[in-house]
């Protein structure tokens, strides 16, 4: 039985032989998820050749189909005129979301190869908070004076129409000295006389929001008003953009995403195994390293109690540290399995990937956490095996927690189990019965000496 070859296999054979028809005709074949998946499987130097094999458009509806994070980093690297091409076909929300993620100097970098008009536009929105208004907003609108007439917006219209071939053209918004005095619909405007001005037609009195308005704000603004869009003002009055819906309940879903990854302790809100493993594995530690001493000060209640206990019983005040942090641990890799699964960059049946990127993070933190727990141990009962039972016991509790918290994941939703239910209580117990097993099974062999 032959084997069909996988997406990304296929995309690395066209990418390596160059072949541009062909893996033009691949990509037109391939739906969203396919994409990030396969591109996810590609190394950093693949990533840049692909977009450098496609037009600058191809190339930003490609990017529009994988992780931001992955395509942030990927513009960060590119050429900066290359990069200013592609950038130039994206909406300008996107433009600012990428140049706002990369250092300033890059991005002033590839702003400088881009038209000024456009390289303005996006310099002011970069200024904006990413979950405010102003953040979230195009400028790709149509905005005329009430004093034009609809023969000339028609006209208009006619002549740019390529320009407009990407605009959301349902409403066309009317201003007066710049300042924002209503919107008026396509239809109106065309079943209208070739010489009535706007300002005859105009909706007035039509919902608006300002630039600084929250991201809570806009849900409940939008909870409210069954709106396709909104027209966004400054102070002044002044129209600034026009916020989608679809755009706001994206970056609604987004907010809600890396709200649940930070509570799993993944600092920045946002990790893909591709990403570099020292930054992973720092952004991981960062809690982590403060959860290990929150523990230590709880579990010190314990030791209040030590003059009783003999050396062993000592043991049982580190118990809860070890299953403690080893579930942190296997949360986290939980945490990266369900977005990872929820963007389609990974597969269930990619167990095997998915755990050996998950080994490399778990052995570098779990060496880290060893190591504090057990000089805390040593420290507090002056002696170095029960530092070296503990150390040892959270090291290798926290490599089987990854594995299982990476890994739970893809086996449930292979199941067709529901994994962001069901992972969290079956990594609680697993770790929680390995950690002690570990954990007195080395006390066991170093009893003489505890």
């Amino acid at each position: 039985m032959i084997q069909e070859a996988k997406p990304w296999e296929v995309l690395k054979e066209c990418i390596d032989t160059e072949a541009i028809d062909d893996l033009k005709a691949y990509l037109s074949q391939l739906n969203a998820e396919d994409i990030a998946a396969s591109v996810s499987h590609l190394s950093e130097e693949q990533r840049l050749k692909l977009l450098s094999l496609l037009t600058p458009e191809e190339a930003a509806e490609l990017i529009d189909d994988i992780p931001e994070v992955q395509a942030v980093r990927l513009i960060e690297e590119m050429d900066s005129k290359e990069a200013a091409a592609i950038i130039a076909e994206l909406p300008s929300d996107d433009q600012a979301d990428f140049l706002g993620e990369i250092p300033e100097e890059n991005a002033e970098a590839i702003m400088s190869e881009m038209q000024t008009e456009e390289a303005e536009s996006i310099r002011e929105l970069i200024q904006y908070d990413d979950d405010s208004a102003g953040g979230l907003m195009i400028t790709e609108f149509l905005s005329f004076e009430e004093e034009t007439s609809v023969e000339e917006v028609v006209r208009d219209l006619q002549s740019n129409a390529d320009k407009y071939e990407k605009y959301h053209l349902q409403y066309i918004y009317v201003t007066h000295q710049g300042q924002f005095s209503g919107v008026l619909n396509m239809r109106t405007l065309l079943l209208s006389r070739s010489t009535v001005k706007l300002s005859q037609i105009v909706l007035r009195n039509a919902f608006t929001v300002k630039d600084n308005d929250t991201l809570e704000e806009l849900i409940r603004f939008f909870d409210t008003n069954d709106f396709y869009g909104v027209p966004v003002i400054d102070e002044r009055l002044q129209l600034k953009g026009v916020i989608l819906r679809k755009d706001l309940r994206e970056a609604q879903a987004e907010q809600e995403n890396v709200e649940h990854l930070e509570t799993q302790g993944i600092v920045g809100g946002e990790e893909l195994r591709t990403m570099p493993v020292l930054l992973r594995a720092r952004r991981r530690l960062s809690w982590l390293s403060v959860n290990i001493l929150l523990n230590i000060a709880a579990a010190s209640v314990i030791a209040v109690y030590q003059d009783t206990l003999s050396a062993v019983i000592a043991l049982a005040v580190f118990l809860p540290i070890i299953s403690d942090m080893s579930g942190c641990s296997g949360n986290q890799a939980v945490a990266v399995s369900l977005r990872e699964l929820s963007l389609g960059v990974v597969r269930p049946f990619e167990v095997a990937r998915v755990w050996i990127q998950e080994i490399s993070v778990g052995l570098l933190n779990g060496l880290v956490l060893g190591i504090l727990i057990g000089t805390a141990a040593w420290l507090w009962q002056g002696n170095f095996y029960l530092g070296l039972v503990v150390g040892g016991a959270l090291t290798i509790n926290t490599l089987v927690a990854v594995s299982l918290g990476g890994t739970i994941p893809l086996i449930l939703k292979r199941m067709n189990v529901d994994p962001a239910l069901a992972s969290g209580p079956i990594l609680t117990t697993v770790t929680d019965m390995f950690g002690f097993f570990l954990a007195l099974t080395f006390a066991g062999l170093a009893l003489a000496n505890l």
